[in-house]
């Protein structure tokens, strides 16, 4: 069965930019996104950057023009010969150094944030899969992913005039998803049978594609299934117990079917938190097929599970009570080989042994390699969970840490930034991004170019706040103090804090108001003046995140701050890409420990932007007293008992530092010592908190060992 796709039969000249669209590779190589811009700018701005909605837009007169566009031409050319390489080629870093393995390793994950055209994503966990995975297409890792596609993927964030949150759930339109349906060897669309769901349910396949890697996104919106097991991928973290434990077995039992439907059948795999714990279960039972115990499986599998842990709490993991998980499971376990009992032991916190199945604990204990995402949060995993491993000291207890990262081609701006460095850092700075020395030569780019390119993105960011803003004002009738709440007034001369992220308790948004009046203060200086841009969702279920972000609104519509507060609706990867370059310093204010590692932060500084963040997560290894600001050291204590000492460190660090170094000007025109802060913070990230040095560790660490291979270079 032929699959019928939005784009139109394409020029014979320019057919390739089909394959290109439908292949997410061109999102990060800045000169396979100009082709499409080229095309046209207008249908590249409206289809919101997604290639496949723009060339559906297109008349067959534009596309006939640009296959004789002797220009174009030539620039298709370069592109799609470094395309057709980068798919194609075996060779890359893996290869040369591990060999060609005989088989891959599969990463689950319950959601992906890889571009804004493919909304399977909440936040951070998954936006950390999507650049993880790009990074290894750029190595040549041998990696499948697997993950689900989600009826209504995206909770859109809407503020309505009161200020509170409404969730809005769309139905996703996968007509412009950069994604294709498997087919079967008969030509069908390929179906898979999950296991331990009865009545029977099946999924359907989707492929993605990313360079070298395949993404397998898992769909039961089938017309097989009933209704209520059609809707157990409704939406990403569903609250409901059930649902979501049936939406966990689909993701790892069913995820391990559909492998191997493919005819795949992965040598390690890698668990991105808890949500795909069950995949075990399923590597576990060939080997029972062909005689093995449980126990033995088990540890067989054990030595190729791989384990990575981002919550910094214990409550933040999932925990199913023993009578839903015998319902499920209960059958399938006794093909096993195994009673019930034995099972759910693996899953039971023996610090509370009532509480129910916690996935963490046994994914803890079913994987071989285990890991934290920060070196601080590695020591708060091992302090957490010790006690599984009663015999070890807190030093000895067999959590790693691996410090996130993040996909540096993504995520370094590529209108301004990416020229530059090209000029100075020289183009081989992107195959060497985790190289410290390739990063030395910032100190070269003049202060008042890197200025001049950091002010142009300000404005772009501003430029895209105020569209969104008048969009309320025009198309909404919202009424003038949401529209200045929004963004209206903000101006680009202004020093700028950025604060972006869930909204919740612990990451305490609203801290920047402790003493109200010292901040107001600060914002209305007639000379120096301070403007924030916040934006971020809270959860449909929290409550608390919602108030806060009505609190800010407030803030934002009150005249006695003269529209230099503003939260932006609706964030995503597509307002990420402007806020995260494009503020002067980015703020971030948990409670510690609550940073597992936090990414955004390293965004913003391989971009040049200064955090002005608190000691915990990533934060711990990235500062180095030049880079940026750091505070927290002079409280103690969690919650409310900290508040007051935080917010006094940022006020003080605004008023004495940071404040001063960015309204002093050179004769250039450059804040010069702000502009050394920047400069300092570029060098310093972007080589050891990218995807490079993170997936490298991988390998090394866990990678190797599990698949099996030796370095050999």
């Amino acid at each position: 069965m032929e699959e019928r796709k939005p784009i139109p039969e394409l020029p014979e000249r320019i057919e390739g930019l089909e394959a290109l669209a439908y292949n997410l590779w061109w999102s990060w190589h800045r000169p396979a996104w100009q082709l499409f811009r080229v095309l046209d700018p207008h249908a590249w701005r409206d289809s919101d950057h997604n290639p496949i909605r723009m060339l559906a837009m297109l008349t067959e007169g534009m596309l006939e023009e640009a296959a004789q566009n002797t220009s174009f031409l030539e620039q298709y050319d370069r592109v799609m010969e470094r395309f057709e390489e980068a798919v194609s080629t075996e060779d890359g870093w893996f290869p040369e150094a591990y060999g060609h393995g005989e088989a891959p390793l599969a990463y689950f994950s319950a959601e992906y944030g890889l571009h804004a055209s493919l909304p399977v994503y909440a936040g951070g966990l998954g936006v950390l899969a999507g650049d993880h995975l790009k990074e290894c297409s750029d190595l040549a890792v041998p990696i499948v992913a697997v993950g689900m596609i989600y009826l209504r993927a995206y909770v859109r964030q809407k503020i309505r005039d009161d200020g509170w949150q409404e969730d809005v759930e769309e139905a996703v339109d996968r007509t412009y998803n950069p994604i294709t349906r498997v087919l079967d060897e008969d030509g069908e669309p390929l179906t898979v049978k999950v296991p331990a769901l009865e009545p029977a349910v099946h999924v359907g396949v989707w492929e993605v594609r990313l360079g070298r890697d395949r993404l397998y996104l898992l769909d039961p919106d089938l017309e097989v299934n009933r209704p209520w097991d059609r809707g157990i991928a409704s939406r990403l973290y569903v609250s409901d117990a059930e649902q979501r434990l049936r939406q966990e077995i689909l993701l790892g039992m069913g995820g391990m079917r559909v492998l191997r439907a493919l005819g795949l059948e992965p040598a390690a795999i890698h668990l991105n938190e808890g949500h795909s714990f069950l995949a075990v279960l399923e590597r576990i039972r060939p080997r029972i097929d062909d005689g093995a115990s449980f126990e033995e499986a088990m540890e067989d599998v054990r030595k190729s599970t791989i384990f990575t842990t981002h919550t910094p709490v214990a409550a933040g993991t999932d925990v199913f009570p023993f009578q839903l998980m015998e319902t499920y499971l209960g059958e399938y376990l006794g093909r096993l080989g195994t009673d019930r009992a034995t099972f759910l032991e693996l899953g039971t916190d023996p610090e509370d042994p009532d509480a129910g199945f916690n996935t963490t604990v046994f994914a803890l204990r079913a994987a071989g390699f285990r890991n934290g995402v920060s070196q601080r949060h590695g020591e708060v995993a091992r302090e957490m969970w010790g006690h599984l491993w009663p015999d070890e000291t807190q030093d000895e207890v067999p959590i790693e840490a691996i410090t996130n990262g993040v996909h540096l081609p993504s995520w370094v701006d590529a209108s301004w930034l990416q020229p530059v460095f090209d000029e100075y850092l020289h183009s081989s700075w992107v195959e060497a991004r985790d190289d410290a020395e390739t990063w030395t030569a910032v100190d070269d780019v003049p202060d008042d170019l890197l200025w001049e390119m950091h002010q142009n993105l300000k404005s772009d960011m501003l430029a895209e706040i105020d569209e969104r803003a008048r969009a309320h004002w025009h198309e909404e009738k919202s009424p003038a103090p949401n529209v200045i709440a929004f963004g209206a007034l903000l101006d680009p001369e202004v020093l700028t804090l950025g604060f972006a992220r869930r909204f919740t308790d612990y990451k305490r948004p609203d801290l920047i108001f402790h003493d109200m009046e010292r901040f107001r203060k600060m914002v209305t200086d007639p000379l120096r003046p301070v403007q924030v841009i916040f934006a971020g969702e809270a959860h449909p279920d929290d409550a608390e995140g919602k108030r806060l972000i009505q609190k800010i609104f407030h803030v934002a519509q009150d005249p006695a701050f003269a529209g230099r507060i503003a939260f932006v609706e609706d964030y995503d990867q597509e307002l990420a890409s402007y806020m995260v370059p494009g503020v002067d310093v980015w703020l971030n204010n948990p409670v510690p420990p609550m940073e597992a590692s936090g990414t955004s932060g390293m965004k913003a500084s391989i971009n040049g932007v200064p955090n002005l963040s608190i000691l915990d997560g990533w934060w711990i290894e990235g500062y180095n007293g030049e880079n940026g600001w750091a505070f927290g050291e002079e409280a103690e204590g969690g919650g409310e008992d900290r508040r007051e000492e935080d917010a006094a460190a940022i006020y003080r660090l605004l008023e004495k530092e940071i404040i001063p170094r960015y309204y002093e000007r050179s004769d250039d025109g450059a804040p010069e010592r702000f502009v050394r802060v920047m400069k300092e913070a570029i060098k310093t990230v972007a080589p050891r908190f990218g995807t490079r040095r993170m997936v490298k560790d991988y390998v090394k660490l866990f990678y190797a060992p599990a698949l099996g291979v030796e370095r050999r270079t």
